[in-house]
């Protein structure tokens, strides 16, 4: 589990058949080998680490459903460790489990802040409500704007320079992950939809002849 808040912005140094290594500073601390750590909002196990530097494994499905088959030499990346009870929830609970990506659809800066619209699949929207949560490449965000098509996001000066979101142009592919609340709501109000039926009217001493 984490909370969206980027610790540091990592690069990519290498990239291998199901695996990429990253340089890294802070989020080496604490972390050990087999424990987890989110890349752009996507909880991976580490399986190398050393002063500088970590690497990790990626399953073909991860690169598919991802934009970490998108990565390069050079590409910077948000990182966060996981989540533990001395470390306060800045954000929201962010699982590290990728919905789905997103689009990059305008971008509109104006001194320390900055508007994003992103486009989505309407099976990620369904989620999305004005002063809701969202996870964009793993950086917890409140929605200020949403339809059915897309959502908007406003960024303030801090999170533009300490995450890779103040890079990002229109086009560039993103990591969304809704608010698992969202999620647990829509189950239990379809858990309750099975109406009024013969069974229920005999159980309660109605009857059904």
């Amino acid at each position: 589990m984490f909370t969206g808040i980027t610790e540091e912005v990592g690069v990519v140094t290498r990239t291998q058949p199901g695996g990429l290594t990253f340089s890294a500073q802070e989020v080496i601390k604490g972390t050990e080998l087999g424990g987890s750590v989110a890349v752009n909002g996507v909880c991976l196990t580490v399986t190398h680490l050393n002063h500088d530097a970590l690497s990790v494994d990626i399953m073909p499905e991860t690169l598919k459903r991802t934009n970490l088959g998108l990565l390069r030499v050079g590409s910077e990346v948000n990182l966060e460790r996981p989540l533990t009870l001395d470390k306060p929830l800045g954000g929201h609970l962010v699982q590290g489990h990728i919905d789905g990506t997103g689009r990059v659809a305008a971008v509109t800066a104006q001194d320390e802040v900055a508007a994003i619209k992103f486009e989505a699949p309407r099976e990620i929207l369904r989620y999305v409500v004005d002063q809701g949560f969202i996870a964009v490449d793993g950086v917890s965000l409140t929605v200020v704007a949403a339809d059915l098509s897309s959502f908007q996001v406003s960024l303030v000066g801090y999170t533009l320079r300490h995450t890779t979101l103040g890079k990002k142009r229109v086009g560039d592919t993103v990591n969304l992950e809704v608010d698992i609340i969202a999620k647990y709501v829509e189950r239990m109000i379809q858990g309750n939809r099975s109406g009024i039926t013969a069974e229920f009217l005999a159980e309660h001493g109605f009857s059904t002849g």
